[in-house]
This record gives C-alpha cells, sequence and structure tokens, in this order.
C-alpha cells in the first residue's frame, strides 16, 4: 500500500486532491483515470449512505449526512455530465426521508431491488412467491424470539440490527438468528449475509454489485465510473467494477477489500467529491 501525495491533469482541471488518499492496487493508474473524467462527455458515480454519506448511528433514522455531503449531491445532480447514483441496502423511502433534498439522484434501494429515478420512477424486481413466504416465515420466527424491535422489514429482505448491543447479547442473537434463518432458507434461493451491524435474508441475485452490471450494461462503449462504498456488502460492486472503472473503500479504519483506493470520512471524502465537483463542472462549462 502506497500513498499518492498529488494528483494532477494535463489540463490543470485536478490539483491538490487529497492529501492522503492511499493507493491500493498497484495496477491502477489513477492518474490516467482522472485524466478520462476530466473530459469525459458523461460520468457515473455511485454512492453508498451508511458509513459512506452518513455516519452510523445506533437510532438509524438519526443517521444524517456528514456535514456538506446534501450541497455537494445537489451540485452533482445538477451536473448533466454526471449520473449520480445511491446504491444501499436501505430501502428508497429512508434514503430520501434521511437526505432531504429539493431534487434527489437516482436511488438503488434494498441492494438493487427497488429503484427510483431522479425523475421520481419507482420500480421493483418481482419477488417469486417461495421468496415472499421465506420471508413471511423469518418475519414471524423474530416475532417469536422478541427480537422484533430490531428488526427492518424491506420490499425484499429482512435485517436485523444489532448496534449499540452488548457483546455478549450480539453474540447470541446472532448465533440464534443464523440457526433459525439457515432452517428456513434451504432448498430456496435466498442467502444471509452479514453487513456492518446486522445481518440480513434475502435473495441470492440481489446485490449491489448486480445493481452495478446492469448500470455498465447500459453503457457497452464504456465511460468512467466510480463507486464509493465502506461496508462489505459493497464487497460485489467492487468486484464487478474491476478494471473498469474506480473503487473506492471509505472507511476510518482500513480492512481488507477489493477497492482500488481508500480514503477516510469525512474530510478526506469531502475533498475528493469537492473535487469531482469543481473538474465535472468545469468540463460541463466548456460543453457549453
Amino acid at each position: 500500500m502506497r500513498k499518492k501525495k498529488e494528483l494532477s491533469c494535463n489540463n490543470g482541471q485536478i490539483h491538490d486532491t487529497i492529501q492522503t488518499m492511499k493507493i491500493l492496487k498497484n495496477s491502477i493508474n489513477v492518474d490516467g483515470f482522472l485524466r478520462k473524467i476530466a473530459i469525459a462527455p458523461k460520468n457515473v458515480i455511485l454512492l453508498d449512505y451508511d458509513g459512506t454519506l452518513a455516519p452510523f448511528r445506533k437510532n438509524r433514522e438519526k443517521a444524517v449526512p456528514y456535514i456538506g455531503i446534501r450541497e455537494i449531491l445537489t451540485k452533482l445532480i445538477d451536473l448533466d455530465n454526471c449520473r449520480t447514483i445511491i446504491v444501499s441496502g436501505r430501502t428508497v423511502k429512508d434514503i430520501h426521508a434521511l437526505l432531504n433534498l429539493d431534487k434527489y439522484p437516482e436511488i438503488w434501494g434494498c441492494h438493487g431491488a427497488e429503484r427510483i429515478t431522479s425523475d421520481g420512477d419507482y420500480t421493483t424486481i418481482r419477488l417469486p412467491s417461495e421468496t415472499r413466504e421465506a420471508l413471511n416465515e423469518a418475519t414471524l420466527a423474530m416475532r417469536q424470539e422478541g427480537v422484533w424491535n430490531n428488526c427492518e422489514e424491506k420490499y425484499s429482505s429482512l435485517a436485523l440490527h444489532w448496534r449499540g448491543l452488548p457483546a455478549v447479547e450480539i453474540k447470541l442473537i446472532k448465533t440464534r438468528t443464523k440457526k433459525i434463518w439457515n432452517d428456513i432458507i434451504k432448498g430456496k434461493d435466498l442467502t444471509i449475509s452479514e453487513f456492518d451491524g446486522g445481518i440480513e435474508i434475502r435473495p441470492k441475485g440481489i446485490t449491489k454489485g448486480t445493481a452495478v452490471e446492469f448500470i455498465l450494461n447500459q453503457y457497452p462503449h464504456g465511460l468512467p465510473v466510480i463507486y464509493m462504498g465502506d461496508d462489505f456488502t459493497d464487497e460485489d460492486a467492487f468486484r464487478v467494477l474491476k478494471g473498469k472503472g474506480l473503487s473506492i473503500l471509505v472507511k476510518s479504519e482500513y480492512r481488507p477489500t477489493e477497492a482500488d483506493i481508500w480514503i477516510k470520512p469525512p474530510d478526506e471524502l469531502l475533498e475528493f467529491l469537492s473535487n469531482l465537483v469543481r473538474v465535472f463542472g468545469e468540463n460541463n462549462e466548456k460543453k457549453h
């Protein structure tokens, strides 16, 4: 792992980028990628929410964005040479409420099972009846276990949150829940996955990676794509983007990852996004 002191472009559009940005993959030509976004007619930036744009909170309903994120998102949304997309395990409704913007970006919620465009068109992936039945069974089991207050029922999944609970209690809940859910998903097209602060039962084929793959397929000739995320669920997206874009781990403490770059929130995150806004904006003005 090495540090990149400064990133710059021949045309002067990018200067003094994040001082402590850590490049994790020697094969990644970050300078070259940033030159591309400085001249590209269209760019795509994909952003996770919890842990990336907003700090984790024990009360999930209070996980509002870092100071400055709303202003940056508003600027990105207003640029016609940047397609801004939030890809989250949360529901679209949750993201809308927490962002509280006058104008919203495109949002893929529930790991991509639901989607709302910037114009407000809402669509969902059709779930088989067997999946619905299994999720209903998991819901009933959690109610019977007395942990329903820690659960979050979504369109395509059921999540159990344990952030803020004592370690001993977390271990007991986690072990018990895994046993119950493993019995429920036997022979079914569902999986159990952990995330930062909980565990979730959801369909196998719905991940942040499949969401990113769908978006990439909309641009068969390719274009600069950036994905920023912090959680284990973002690793699916990092893997899909390998060799096709720039993946960035946004986390205070380093962990093993498939990402190309590691930056720390909130300061490095805000600086990086602010630089993107400036670069996209300068390029957008040249087009007009």
